[in-house]
């Protein structure tokens, strides 16, 4: 947990840096700066969570079923990875929102009650408890079903609120 809050700060930091700059370069008149918050902008959405969770829960569905090795498998190069690129790309959008703020921006934090970042818990919480869903056959059962529902939920239904 210390290593994902560590990388999600640093991260965070990075990002407000590079929008920061983008900024100040944008102020002097270049239209460069312009570009670069464009392109910082262009991952900070909170609808590419649903993808992302869309995957991680298959995934984790396939952990609560696989045996022991092929589980590890799946959470090693799928569930982790993804884990840590949802981790990376929140950090990316709370960077960017706060260098807005920083700048002027005062509504630019009221982007974060957006309730698609609710997906962002959803797949931290998961990851944080896979252990215990895996050591219970009772929880693994019913956590087989809760995850292949979300899987379902994420792929095929309008969250368009």
């Amino acid at each position: 947990m210390h290593k994902a809050i560590a990388s999600f700060a640093l991260i965070a930091i990075l990002t407000a840096l590079l929008m920061a700059l983008s900024f100040m370069v944008a102020r002097q008149g270049y239209p460069f700066g312009m570009t670069g918050m464009k392109r910082l902008d262009g991952i900070a959405s909170a609808d590419s969570f649903i993808p992302l969770a869309a995957v991680y829960f298959f995934a984790a569905m396939l952990m609560m079923i696989l045996p022991l090795k092929a589980a590890s498998l799946v959470l090693l190069n799928a569930a982790d990875t993804l884990y840590w690129t949802v981790i990376a790309l929140f950090a990316t959008i709370v960077g960017t929102l706060a260098a807005r703020w920083a700048f002027g921006q005062s509504s630019a934090p009221w982007a974060l009650l957006n309730w698609r970042f609710l997906f962002v818990a959803a797949i931290v919480g998961c990851h944080l408890a896979m252990n215990e869903l895996r050591r219970n056959v009772l929880l693994r059962s019913l956590f087989f079903a809760i995850f292949a529902a979300a899987t379902l939920a994420c792929l095929f239904w309008s969250f368009r609120a």
